[in-house]
């Protein structure tokens, strides 16, 4: 396919050599796809998943028209604007949430295999409720995380689901035939002293409280001031907790990922404090302004997709050094082996521990 891959950038996402805006199982998508694509029309390919926008952008190139794309990241979103602007400023794609508008009459669509089952079944039930009754599905992803499972929750909503034959360590699925679709549902566990926990299928470690969110929770300070910053708030468990013990503070939780952002509402809504826990779904906290927050908490995620990187979490922290007044504090936990007492001395300002165990450590922060 003649399309510059080489020339997209992951921007305002982190970028390092080791970081790419494409790999191979997009290369394996467009060609596997390309007698289905050049038979759509306008508006009839859809696009799910696309990291940085490479596969929007080559369908384009090939003739797409009027493309939907939906990404969970915001900065996936950013990165693809960017991308056009740079490389096809004239392309007709368009970005939209996760719903039935999204798939509405689709022939085709291309999917990145998410990481989790539950967002596979919710893609596919949408899919499947509101596509066209022809629609085909082509979805792919790096063999290492891809099972079998992927192919289970698929034919629970198609007919009909082939396996391409392998390239360069990817592999597509592609289904056909979709029968028994539905819209996405938050899921909803209750946790003993804990918040309910509601998720989408798309929101990291779904309805469960992971352990260094639970040793923040234990020794979080005994009073809040009047509004609390969360960020990277995932699902909401530590906002939702905040403001159910405090009925005199308010919430303000952010968090770049669509699903996270629609999981952390729902999870305010079932504890019922919907009306004093704001989430917004932003980079970082780009939309805060500076010396706005009195206190910050955060459990920063230490995966850029399935890659192992410190260079979020660096980056939230000088993002909430930077909303801090001074005075005000950042509590974090973090994974114990990462080592970011230096990184949060610097970035945040001067760091004391509060607890630790076999794994995670908190500190605060304290702004200067």
């Amino acid at each position: 396919m003649d399309f510059p891959f080489d020339a997209l950038r992951r921007r305002p996402d982190l970028e390092a050599p080791e970081l790419q805006a494409w790999d191979a199982a997009d290369l394996l998508l467009l060609d596997e796809s390309a007698d289905d694509r050049r038979r759509a029309g306008a508006g009839e390919l859809v696009v799910i998943g696309d990291g940085y926008g490479a596969l929007a952008l080559a369908a384009v190139a090939d003739g797409a028209r009027d493309v939907r794309v939906h990404q969970d990241a915001l900065t996936g979103e950013q990165a693809l604007a960017a991308n056009a602007a740079a490389l096809l400023p004239e392309a007709d794609v368009r970005s939209l949430t996760l719903d039935a508008d999204l798939v509405r009459g689709a022939r085709v669509v291309l999917l990145r295999l998410p990481r989790s089952l539950h967002a596979l079944e919710d893609i596919a039930g949408l899919i499947a409720a509101h596509a066209a009754p022809d629609v085909i599905v082509h979805a792919g992803g790096r063999i290492k995380h891809m099972t079998v499972a992927m192919n289970d929750v698929l034919r629970r909503f198609f007919h009909r689901v082939d396996v391409t034959h392998a390239r360069q360590k990817s592999r597509v699925l592609v289904a056909r035939g979709p029968h028994d679709g539905a819209d996405p549902r938050a899921r909803r566990q209750q946790h003993p002293g804990l918040p309910i926990v509601c998720a989408f299928g798309g929101a990291f470690a779904g309805t469960s409280v992971d352990i260094g969110t639970r040793l923040l929770l234990e020794h979080l300070p005994p009073a809040f001031p009047d509004e609390v910053v969360d960020l990277a708030c995932g699902t909401g468990v530590i906002g939702a907790f905040i403001a159910m013990r405090d009925a005199a503070t308010r919430v303000y939780a952010t968090d770049q990922s669509a699903a996270a952002v629609a999981s952390a509402r729902a999870t305010a809504d079932a504890n019922g404090v919907g009306d004093r826990m704001r989430v917004m779904r932003d980079d970082a906290l780009s939309s805060r302004a500076d010396d706005s927050a009195r206190l910050v908490t955060l459990n920063p995620p230490f995966h850029i997709g399935a890659a192992v990187h410190d260079g979020i979490a660096l980056r939230l922290f000088a993002e909430a050094g930077r909303v801090l007044e001074p005075g005000g504090e950042l509590w974090t936990v973090w994974n114990s082996p990462q080592r970011y007492r230096s990184a949060l001395e610097e970035l945040a300002g001067p760091t004391r521990q509060i607890a630790r165990n076999a794994k995670f450590t908190v500190t605060v922060s304290t702004a200067r």
